[in-house]
């Protein structure tokens, strides 16, 4: 991992995130979504996934307020439900973000484009922080049963036949980044901020091992960023790592990457 402390100013970098909030709705209390606005806080900028269609939007404007209580104004923009190809599987996406330190630019998107190849279509908005515009694509691939590599080998197409600013590909991918798939991207410049990193939540834990699958990731682009740092927001070990009452936050962790704007060439 680069570390750049000490070499830039510390604006210089931004704080992006990525949460699947496992089926976000009226099922989080209050005081559920007070505990997320404060594992979120830190961070400029985050992608959310896993926003449930019917009263999601509700809950999501609930978790911004308790956002705005934190000492920053934060500001959000929710996709409308994801086309889905099968029964079930339509979900909505989020992006909330700093008022302060971000800017959206334009309307997010849902991808239409490539709807009949991904059942849950990437979330796009176009973001600028430190007077550099760059976007996010925001994904929640199908579980690991349904295969989910099928739908992640079109993301090597999207810089292109988008024609976006230089993405970011940030969310739950059911898939670690060992995988093949990834190689496109990779030839691309696009590394994984995390590496090894189980990033969702066992049942229970055994023998000390509470973490399953190396699914939620960013891979940003080595054209544009330098990573400073990344990780897991660990919030079971809050609870002494009782995963009954972990997943009653969310069954992932928050993943994040600090990334330091390149000069421009």
């Amino acid at each position: 991992m680069l570390l750049l402390w000490g070499l830039l100013p510390a604006n210089a970098a931004i704080r992006i995130a990525s949460w699947n909030l496992q089926h976000l709705g009226r099922h989080k209390s209050d005081s559920t979504l007070r505990l997320m606005a404060g594992y979120l806080k830190d961070f400029d900028l985050v992608a959310l996934q896993e926003i449930n269609t019917g009263d999601g939007a509700n809950a999501l404007s609930r978790l911004v307020a308790f956002l705005n209580q934190t000492g920053q104004q934060w500001d959000y923009r929710i996709s409308q439900p994801t086309t889905a190809l099968q029964p079930g599987e339509s979900e909505r996406y989020a992006f909330i973000w700093k008022s302060a330190r971000v800017a959206c630019m334009g309307r997010p998107f849902l991808a239409a484009t490539f709807a009949t190849e991904m059942s849950r279509e990437p979330f796009i908005a176009i973001f600028r922080a430190e007077g550099k515009v760059f976007s996010l694509v925001n994904f929640h691939a199908l579980p690991k049963k349904k295969q989910p590599e099928r739908e992640i080998k079109y993301l090597k197409y999207f810089p292109d036949s988008l024609r976006l600013p230089m993405p970011v590909f940030l969310g739950d991918f059911n898939c670690p980044q060992s995988h093949t798939v990834f190689n496109p991207l990779r030839k691309q410049h696009f590394l994984p901020a995390l590496s090894g990193q189980p990033t969702t939540l066992k049942q229970a834990c055994r023998n000390g091992n509470c973490l399953a699958s190396e699914y939620d990731n960013i891979f940003y682009s080595t054209a544009m960023f330098a990573l400073v740092k990344a990780g897991i927001v660990s919030f079971p070990s809050t609870y002494q790592w009782n995963m009954t009452i972990a997943r009653k936050i969310s069954d992932h962790l928050p993943v994040y990457a600090e990334l330091a704007f390149l000069p421009s060439r």
